[in-house]
């Protein structure tokens, strides 16, 4: 009888449990397994200290060092095969509930979407350049169903400001498409530079450089990826004149250490623009990256329980405008 009893308790129980909460992830890759170098790579989460770098060694021998032997207890290794990181990134998205904005190149993107169409939202990692695709290449992405945001715009890899005129064509596009727009404004590698991107300036982690776009296209979607990390006062400044901006947190909720992050993130909140960030994991080799992510955010102290849905989901619905019927379908994943 007993046994009885807690069978029915059991499921009464779980009847009453809410349902699995949906997590919307603005920034996350498709990428190839040896993008971020030779695998396996082990990444520390947080970064426990940013090394000095000795000019004896060439940069990215010293960086990749760092990589292979990682100086933390408990590092997170990227996967080994290109096949093995999708499966396994795509098994971490199933494991959080998470529905990703993934970003890559298109065949790859393409791929991973085929694999998990109910989870990828396919996105177009984009840098002007000879091999960038045309206005009208990106249009039929769009028309087809294959591209639901502009972004990762990685241009600062480049030295190329968000206000550079050569992308006004592409600003016309996703404002005339309605089309949201994801701009790398922020933290890249330490030491990017000396890691073959030359172009790569510190100035350009602020998100004042995006001001004009912003008022020449006051329509658009956009929002900055990885939120100007550290130009705090600068991103206060944008949030406070242009209403319509929205930041992802990116790879700082996890390569940062905690009380660096969460007094950035705190510096937001306590200027009443929470309401604009969304959570971003940049997964890109290291699939438990996922998982550290979140946990940040569900683990910090001064958030309430509201304010870390509205990061981990809401916010992001809502730039994304997604449906009463789309909301309701990511409850039932």
């Amino acid at each position: 009888m007993e046994r009885v009893l807690l069978f029915f308790l059991s499921i009464l129980l779980s009847a009453c449990l809410p349902a699995r909460q949906p997590v919307l992830d603005m920034h996350l890759h498709a990428y190839a397994v040896d993008s971020q170098g030779p695998p396996p790579l082990g990444l520390c989460a947080p970064f426990p200290a940013f090394l000095p770098w000795d000019q004896r060694i060439p940069y990215p021998q010293s960086f990749v060092a760092q990589l292979k032997a990682p100086p933390c207890p408990n590092p997170i290794w990227s996967p080994q095969t290109d096949i093995e990181l999708r499966q396994k990134t795509l098994a971490e998205l199933e494991r959080y509930n998470v529905i990703a904005v993934t970003s890559g190149p298109a065949e790859k993107v393409a791929q991973w979407q085929s694999a998990a169409p109910q989870r990828v939202l396919p996105a177009l990692e984009f840098q002007l350049g000879p091999d960038s695709l045309s206005v009208e290449e990106l249009r039929k992405l769009h028309d087809s169903g294959r591209l639901v945001v502009l972004g990762e715009v990685t241009n600062q890899y480049a030295g190329i400001a968000p206000d550079d005129p050569k992308m006004e064509p592409f600003y016309q596009l996703a404002e005339q498409l309605d089309l949201p727009i994801g701009i790398h404004i922020g933290t890249g590698p330490p030491g990017a530079p000396y890691l073959g991107a030359s172009g790569y300036r510190a100035r350009l982690h602020s998100p004042l450089s995006v001001e004009e776009v912003l008022i020449r296209h006051p329509k658009l979607r956009l929002y900055i990826m990885h939120a100007g990390f550290p130009m705090l006062d600068d991103l206060l400044a944008v949030l406070y004149v242009h209403p319509q901006v929205y930041v992802d947190l990116g790879v700082i909720a996890y390569t940062q250490p905690r009380d660096v992050f969460y007094r950035f993130l705190r510096g937001i909140t306590e200027a009443g623009f929470l309401n604009r960030v969304m959570f971003g994991s940049d997964q890109m080799v290291w699939p438990e990256a996922i998982g550290r992510a979140i946990a940040t955010i569900r683990e910090a102290p001064f958030l309430s329980a509201k304010q870390k849905r509205d990061i981990l989901y809401n916010n992001a619905a809502r730039f994304l405008r997604l449906t009463a019927a789309q909301r309701a379908a990511h409850l039932r994943m």
